[in-house]
């Protein structure tokens, strides 16, 4: 885990779910996977959306050609657990697709413009992964 991680992290869980820079004001969860090859436990912070009694999370890697790390995981391992607030919650991982998709993506874009400029930045269509309540 990058040091910019563990610092984001320690502070979110030392504030009950809060981080100033540039977070401050911001929803933001601690996403638990396993790693597809590796098996390990991860934790990425990231920006969510509130989504139809779930969350959605965006494979953005700031704009990088390739997804991020946590994105394979899910796609290996779909049940995962998020840190929001204080609270713990397991959840399931799901691609979002088509309407749904352009629905979600499009509302974060409007809401934090910086994901539009991730958009621009690379050739690949950014996932919009949709985290619902585990059964």
């Amino acid at each position: 885990m990058s040091d910019w991680n563990e610092k984001v992290i320690a502070e979110f869980r030392a504030n009950g779910g809060r981080v100033g820079g540039q977070f401050a004001g911001a929803p933001l969860l601690l996403l638990h996977t396993v790693g597809a090859r590796s098996g390990q436990a991860r934790v990425n912070p990231m920006m969510y959306q509130e989504v139809d009694g779930g969350y959605a999370v965006f494979a953005s890697k700031a704009g990088a050609p390739t997804n991020p790390d946590w994105y394979h995981n899910v796609l290996a391992h779909p049940r995962v657990r998020a840190e929001i607030g204080t609270e713990t919650v397991e959840l399931v991982a799901r691609v979002a697709a088509g309407d749904e998709r352009e629905r979600i993506w499009s509302a974060q874009k409007a809401a934090y413009p910086g994901f539009a400029d991730y958009e621009r930045k690379t050739d690949r269509q950014i996932p919009v992964v949709v985290l619902e309540p585990a059964p």
